[in-house]
């Protein structure tokens, strides 16, 4: 979605209010595709603070990941807060600042760059999921299985034959 600033870079308001709805179907990132359950619902505040271009607003919406530890997919409730400062001058120096052609930027790439920078590392669909079965590759959270569960270093493998009563 592309938002025209033209007339808070000539001055003629000191701040622009954004309340908008992103039809986003997934957000592609270089690793990833994320599906999007709900519309992304972006409200917020464009400033103009001398030749800074402040965006303010909160990102609200659901969308759907996989479990880092089991990889059923569940749904995800965004809710974050963000801060962009804006620039049109070519010649500024500041690598923290998105640059602008002309009067208009793309508000979906500042919301989806936003979205995957706030996504959690580890992604849990519950606190407490106790993932796959090392063997089998059984989820553990929907049943049990009956393989042996052997955490040891294969390293140590000659130790454990030490103290067997063969």
């Amino acid at each position: 979605m592309i938002i025209n600033i033209s007339d808070l870079i000539r001055k003629n308001i000191s701040k622009k209010e954004i309340n908008v709805v992103l039809e986003s179907k997934n957000i592609v990132d270089s690793y990833e595709t994320i599906d999007v359950l709900d519309p992304i619902k972006v409200e917020g505040v464009i400033n103009k603070i001398e030749e800074t271009i402040s965006l303010d607003g909160v990102i609200k919406g659901k969308i759907v990941l996989s479990c880092s530890r089991c990889l059923q997919n569940f749904n995800y409730d965004l809710d974050i807060e963000f801060h962009e400062e804006l620039t049109n001058d070519p010649d500024s120096k500041d690598e923290d600042l998105i640059f602008i052609n002309n009067d208009d930027f793309n508000l979906t790439k500042i919301v989806e760059n936003n979205i995957v920078m706030s996504l959690p590392i580890q992604r849990l669909c519950k606190d407490d999921c106790k993932g796959l079965c090392t063997v089998c590759g059984e989820n553990l959270n929907l049943s049990s299985c009956d393989c042996e569960n052997s955490n040891y270093d294969p390293r140590f493998a000659k130790l454990k034959n030490l103290f067997s009563n063969n």
